[in-house]
């Protein structure tokens, strides 16, 4: 072994003598940056000031305002061309033939020759007319002398003076030389004025034609903001249009196309026009070309709007103002008119106002109603505010399923018989025996006495589509939804839509997003008054609206989803619709929730108090012989028709139209009574119900109404 040792532990006394290191960062000076040649920097320069927003609008400024100039210029020449020749009544005369309009064509031609002879005889006097004018001035001056020296004559002898005689005729001498010399004057100056007089004259012509580039123009004509519809501009957005046919009509018609055009008309926030298509185009080519038709107009596809009046070949527009769509409109004289009642058989429900902006009234007596639409785009908002409506009625009872069951309908409480709300299945079997119950009432009064008054009973049943959809079958293997004869919700449907308007016994039914599967042909098509809001496709609105509207220019699927809220395009008798269309699109006012409430609130201190019910109670558990003598009160004695119309009264639900004479007769009979005639009327007397109740009593037994 050596003599090395190893030290286990770190020695903690530091070394006697430090090194110190000095470490140099070199740090490199940074590169030079390239030199830009000044060719590069020049032309950057020029770029920037070229594509500056001031330069730009600068340059755009003096264009435009050089173009008024040209094209004012341009205007006027035409106009001076068109009033001295025939030119205006060639066009006219090619546009009425281009149209078919041979009548009005037949009129042009006999203006033109009249035109034409008068111009003919204006010329000949020309040849004529400076010998006249010569003979004319001679004859004038020589007459205008005479006067002056016959004025001097009693001039003179009036003053006693020989040289008045040609005092006038040198007073006149005189004034013409002070003439002379103002129009030296002023004609040096008039010289230099007039032409900038005359080129402001062509430059305000321009500008009121707008006669510059569109990229020339100011930027909210540009855009179409504000921009007027005149016709110059719709006969361009048809010819640009991409109809040929109609393209090549309008160039045969030079510059008078707008013989098309029926007055423009100002028509709510927008303005309205006919426009008759010439011959070989149809009004559906026209329709199938919105979209671009509203660009040609500077307008959003949703502000124009195009429908198809009385006249034939026609189709009326309807184009709105700018941005004019997308203001909301004013509140429901529901919320703002607090004194406001409804009267169900004369009156209309203030639903919204058209697109002229005039109120949408919509009249409910003996209608079935059906509002469909997308999800989220307020159709229990329109579907409420008709139902409000008509809650101001005192007369009208309410039975209400909302299968959606987030409160909308929760202010019908105290106010609505009926009030179910969920969306489960056992919600969707409570709406389908509501929906039964108001078939066996409307059975009930169909076999009253002809001309008995009945009150609405009115059938609401919101989110529709989960009761078509719900899969559960009850007792007897009968499905509830579905659209085949066994389904009970489809056929309590199909039974109120065929003869409940009659006694007024009416359903109103909500549903989105409607498919054969969840909105079946003959439910639908029930409907008197259809809605629709915004739809996803062609084919949804006509199941919507039926094939007629959307033939007739009804486009709900033409709506901006989540845009249009509570646009409306509807179908209806209802409400009036201009003459030869077959929809109107109501743009509804929006009742909120609270707002709702406080109308519902004022509904019902015009009642006696509701008491709502939250399903219907199929009877199992009434008792009928009691329910007998409760009717039966403290008379003695009552008829029987009279004893069935007081149990329909106590509960409709369960005293149907199943319980005729026969089966009264029966309940008395299995207690121990039957009625008795009095005076050759079937009677129920009270002392017989009384006695056959104790007797039931006694033995423990008692009869349900089931």
């Amino acid at each position: 072994m050596g003599d090395n040792v190893v030290h286990l532990h770190k020695n903690p006394d530091p070394p006697a003598e430090t090194a110190t290191v000095t470490t140099l960062t070199v740090v490199p000076e940074p590169a030079a940056a390239p030199v830009v040649p000044l060719w590069v920097r020049s032309g950057r320069t020029v770029r920037r000031l070229a594509t500056d927003e001031r330069t730009t609008a600068t340059a755009r400024a003096v264009a435009r305002h050089s173009m008024y100039v040209l094209g004012g210029g341009r205007i006027v020449a035409r106009r001076t061309w068109d009033g001295r020749t025939g030119s205006r009544y060639e066009r006219m005369l090619r546009a009425a033939e281009a149209a078919g309009n041979y009548e009005v064509a037949q009129e042009w031609e006999e203006r033109l020759q009249r035109f034409r002879d008068g111009r003919h005889r204006r010329r000949m006097d020309l040849l004529h007319s400076p010998v006249d004018a010569a003979k004319g001035l001679a004859v004038g001056t020589g007459v205008g002398i005479g006067a002056l020296v016959a004025l001097g004559i009693v001039m003179a002898v009036n003053n006693g003076e020989v040289k008045d005689v040609i005092t006038p005729l040198a007073a006149t001498i005189e004034f013409i030389g002070l003439l002379i010399r103002i129009v030296q004057v002023v004609w040096g100056p008039a010289l230099t004025i007039g032409p900038f007089l005359a080129l402001l004259a062509l430059w305000s012509v321009g500008r009121k034609q707008q006669a510059a580039p569109a990229w020339a123009l100011p930027a909210n004509v540009r855009n179409g903001e504000g921009e007027p519809i005149t016709p110059s501009i719709v006969v361009k957005a048809l010819r640009d249009l991409g109809v040929p046919a109609l393209k090549n009509a309008i160039k045969e018609m030079g510059d008078a196309g707008a013989a098309m055009l029926g007055p423009i008309r100002i028509a709510g926030c927008g303005v309205e026009v006919d426009v008759t298509l010439p011959s070989g185009v149809s009004t559906v080519e026209v329709q199938n070309k919105r979209r671009k038709l509203a660009e040609n107009l500077t307008r959003h596809e949703h502000e124009v709007f195009i429908t198809l009046p009385q006249a034939a070949r026609t189709v009326r527009l309807w184009i709105a103002d700018s941005g004019a769509l997308d203001e909301p409109i004013g509140p429901s004289p529901l919320v703002t008119d607090e004194s406001l009642t409804a009267d169900y058989a004369k009156g209309r429900a203030p639903w919204g106002q058209d697109l002229r902006g005039d109120a949408a009234l919509l009249s409910l007596f003996q209608r079935m109603l059906l509002i469909t639409g997308l999800s989220n785009q307020g159709k229990t908002a329109a579907l409420r505010a008709l139902v409000l409506w008509l809650a101001l009625c005192r007369s009208v009872e309410f039975r209400i399923a909302d299968l959606k069951g987030a409160g909308d309908w929760a202010m019908f409480e105290g106010l609505a018989t009926v009030l179910i709300q969920g969306p489960t299945d056992e919600h969707v079997i409570e709406a389908t025996e509501m929906v039964e119950s108001g078939v066996e009432e409307m059975n009930r009064r169909l076999q009253a006495p002809p001309g008995t008054a009945f009150p609405l009973l009115l059938l609401v049943v919101d989110e529709a589509q989960v009761a078509f959809m719900c899969p559960l079958v009850d007792e007897d293997k009968r499905p509830y939804g579905g659209s085949k004869a066994t389904s009970r919700y489809f056929m309590g449907c199909r039974k109120v839509h065929n003869q409940g308007r009659a006694v007024n016994v009416l359903l109103w039914q909500g549903t989105q997003d409607p498919t054969d599967q969840n909105l079946p042909k003959l439910v639908r098509e029930g409907a008197h008054t259809r809605a629709s809001l915004a739809l996803g496709t062609e084919s949804q609105a006509r199941m919507a609206l039926g094939d007629k509207a959307v033939d007739g220019g009804a486009a709900p699927h033409l709506l901006r989803q989540g845009l249009d809220k509570g646009t409306l395009v509807i179908a209806s008798d209802g409400i009036d619709i201009p003459a030869g269309q077959s929809s109107i699109t109501v743009r509804t006012h929006y009742i909120s929730t609270e707002d709702a409430t406080a109308i519902a609130e004022r509904a019902k201190l015009l009642r006696d108090g509701v008491a709502t019910v939250h399903s219907i109670d199929r009877g199992e558990q009434r008792d009928a012989l009691a329910d007998v003598a409760t009717v039966l009160g403290d008379a003695p004695r009552l008829r029987t028709n009279e004893v069935l119309k007081r149990l329909h009264a106590l509960d409709s639900t369960v005293y149907g139209a199943q319980w005729t004479n026969d089966r009264l007769k029966q309940l008395l009979e299995k207690n121990g009574e039957e009625p008795k005639k009095s005076h050759g009327v079937m009677v129920i007397h009270r002392d017989h119900v009384l006695r056959a109740l104790a007797n039931r009593d006694d033995n423990g037994s008692a009869s349900t109404a089931g």
